[in-house]
């Protein structure tokens, strides 16, 4: 029984820990503040974006994206609300290899396919992320862009996805005082404020407050949608060498699960019983009872101090305290997913209720000294070297039920509760690692990383882990702003749990092979196209019947394009292209992400006269179709193609935006599953803002 309940509950990935993703802060905020400034168009904002443009990711060193041999994907908070992002998941869909909400809109979780493996979530650079169900979403209008690093990244990261990482970074506060004020009236009566103010006290401290208050439903009956987060920073500057950033986050959601579980049979697949469609967002709980409701409370700091122009020190630490209850009703659709109706009619079916409380604590930090110098007139190095460990603590306790319903025609008020268990069953894990990374720079032109890792990782009843990674890339301009590279990585992750046979799972292993191109004529645009190879291998899968297993060897195919150009208060192209194919030899149940997937987004600003600027974007997602494998049978999920559009209009310091997310409307689903459950798409959303930014 407690494995068909994992099953049905963890939709994108099994649970799973998540590693460290660093990205440079210290001198980087001036450059988010860019990222946040108002979307004014005059000579000032020009000189803004520019700056912006030169992002840093992925190396933990403020090293240019056409300096890096891998492909990384910076995308600001402007770009992403105004494609009318409302979650996280929202904010990585028009990027290249990358698979938003591959199981539909989730209020629970936010969930990433990259290279068509399920990626981590990083929070400035620290794991955020540690356990399905124990924690709740973050908010993207809380940072200032998001970053996406492709292919395994143990290395500097410990131990980490084998697909990608994504890793949000918070705004913080910077030496200008400026803010905005902003309402939003949507879809599915959603009402909400939200506030950012920068107060600079002193050319040498400064403050902000960036939070949001929303009362809304969703497109599944009784599941809100309810969010009040507030998070506080402040930023000291008590020498120009000497930066102290210290941040606060305080959240509360009321909320519950737009994802329904719904069966096969009777929503892709007609019931051969009933010439009755299910409801695609049909609700399947108690009201009132059936929820996500969640608080998370969190604290951290950094601190980086220069010794001279070429040493480094670089501190960061943080601490998550978050509560979580997630009660929650769902049909068996696994036991028989090709008839999973109990009586002649395919009306009457199985229904599980499943309560859990959880509480998680969870301490991280990550501490390295950067060192730059030369072995030659045209070689410089910068040698990173430095140290991360992290801690956390997940307690749980809960309930479980069964009782038969008709599907078609729920009594909700007969439906039973479980009782909650007294007690909390805990798991911990402890991890420790040491990393080196050297960076040489030879005239000017080429670049070469080399690095290695050693990681100790404690888990509590699973013993001890231990592992190695390394990495080595090249990339060189060869004329023209043409930068071909080449590079190898590899990453370990741990994963808590056991197998269907009680057996505790082995560490997930992966390496990779990469080749491409970057093409960088000016700062507002580039190009990268990529080859990679991938084989990695424990990967947790659904086995036969209700079982947990891991994968043997599976190597992943692929190819990628992306393309970017802004021109500053102006036009704005995105490019996007991603093929995967995934092979496995002795592994006959897995599930396949889409093979394809293509975007592509454009703004343009037009002057009305002297006074008020319109804006107007738009977009197209293609999401290529899905294949599930399984013991029984094969299911395959059409291919799905969105539409998204953007209208705005400033007006001195006022805005007033209209976004809209699958403008026509499309009825598709997100996954359906051999095992025998589906996702929907989420519907057209609108959402009309007005804001006033000073």
């Amino acid at each position: 029984m407690s494995h068909i309940r994992k099953i049905a509950l963890c939709s994108a990935a099994w649970v799973m820990p998540a590693l460290v993703l660093a990205s440079g802060h210290a001198r980087a905020a001036e450059a988010d503040a860019a990222a946040d400034a108002p979307a004014e168009h005059d000579a000032d904002r020009i000189v803004v974006t520019g700056t912006r443009e030169e992002k840093f990711a992925g190396l933990k060193t403020e090293t240019p994206l056409i300096e890096t041999p891998q492909p990384l994907t910076v995308i600001t908070s402007e770009q992403y609300l105004s494609q009318g992002a409302i979650s996280i998941s929202d904010t990585v869909k028009y990027a290249a290899g990358v698979t938003a909400n591959a199981y539909g809109r989730d209020t629970r979780v936010d969930g990433f396919v990259i290279r068509g493996i399920d990626a981590l979530q990083f929070r400035d650079g620290m794991r955020d992320i540690f356990s399905y169900y124990a924690s709740i979403t973050s908010d993207p209008y809380n940072f200032s862009r998001v970053e996406i690093v492709r292919g395994p990244a143990s290395v500097l990261f410990g131990q980490g996805s084998i697909g990608g990482l994504v890793n949000l970074v918070s705004k913080t506060p910077t030496f200008e005082t400026r803010g905005e004020i902003s309402a939003t009236y949507g879809s599915y009566d959603r009402k909400e404020v939200m506030g950012d103010v920068n107060v600079a006290l002193t050319d040498t401290l400064a403050i902000r407050a960036v939070g949001r208050a929303r009362d809304a439903d969703t497109y599944v009956d009784h599941v809100p949608d309810d969010r009040v987060f507030f998070a506080p920073s402040i930023r000291w500057q008590p020498t120009p060498d000497t930066d102290v950033t210290l941040t606060g986050l305080y959240q509360e959601d009321d909320s519950g699960s737009t994802s329904q579980f719904l069966p096969i049979v009777g929503t892709f697949l007609p019931n051969p019983n009933n010439a009755q469609q299910l409801d695609r967002f049909a609700f399947v709980g108690k009201p009132g009872w059936d929820r996500y409701d969640g608080r998370s409370l969190q604290g951290g700091g950094s601190i980086t101090h220069s010794f001279g122009d070429n040493v480094k020190l670089s501190l960061k630490a943080r601490y998550i305290d978050s509560d979580l209850s997630y009660f929650t009703h769902y049909a068996d659709s696994y036991s028989n997913p090709t008839n999973p109706y109990l009586d002649p009619a395919g009306r009457l079916i199985g229904l599980y209720s499943d309560a859990s409380i959880a509480r998680m604590n969870v301490f991280s930090t990550d501490n390295n000294l950067q060192f730059k110098f030369g072995t030659g007139a045209n070689i410089e190095h910068t040698l990173l070297v430095g140290v991360d460990y992290s801690w956390n603590k997940v307690r749980k306790r809960g309930g479980f039920g069964y009782e038969v319903v008709d599907l078609y025609d729920i009594d909700y008020d007969a439906l039973t509760t479980p009782d909650i268990a007294p007690d909390f069953t805990a798991e911990s894990q402890k991890q420790l690692g040491v990393y080196v990374q050297d960076q040489i720079r030879f005239y000017d032109r080429v670049s070469i990383v080399l690095g290695a890792r050693r990681d100790r990782v404690e888990t509590r009843g699973g013993g001890v882990d231990k592992a190695t990674t390394f990495r080595a890339g090249i990339i060189g301009e060869i004329g023209a702003n043409i930068s071909p590279f080449f590079s190898y990585t590899e990453s370990f992750l741990p994963i808590a749990g056991t197998t269907g046979d009680g057996e505790f799972f082995k560490p997930q292993t992966g390496r990779q092979f990469e080749a491409g191109v970057k093409w960088q004529p000016d700062l507002n645009t580039l190009v990268t196209v990529t080859a990679f190879h991938i084989k990695e291998s424990g990967r947790p899968i659904s086995g036969p019947g209700t079982g947990v297993t891991q994968a043997g060897q599976l190597t992943t195919k692929g190819i990628e394009f992306e393309a970017s150009r802004t021109l500053p208060g102006d036009f704005e192209l995105l490019l996007n292209y991603g093929y995967n194919k995934l092979v496995s030899n002795d592994t006959p149940f897995f599930d396949y992400l889409p093979r394809e997937t293509a975007s592509a987004w454009t703004t343009k600003t037009i002057g009305l006269g002297e006074g008020p600027k319109l804006r107007l974007g738009g977009g197209v997602v293609y999401t290529g179709k899905r294949r599930s494998v399984g013991s029984t049978w094969t299911i395959v999920t059409p291919s799905n193609t969105t539409v998204d559009a953007l209208a705005e209009v400033t007006w001195e310091n006022w805005r007033f935006t209209v976004n809209a997310t699958n403008l026509l409307n499309e009825k598709f689903y997100a996954s359906c599953l051999s095992r025998g459950d589906c996702f929907m798409g989420a519907p057209r959303n609108v959402m009309g803002t007005v804001g006033f930014r000073f």
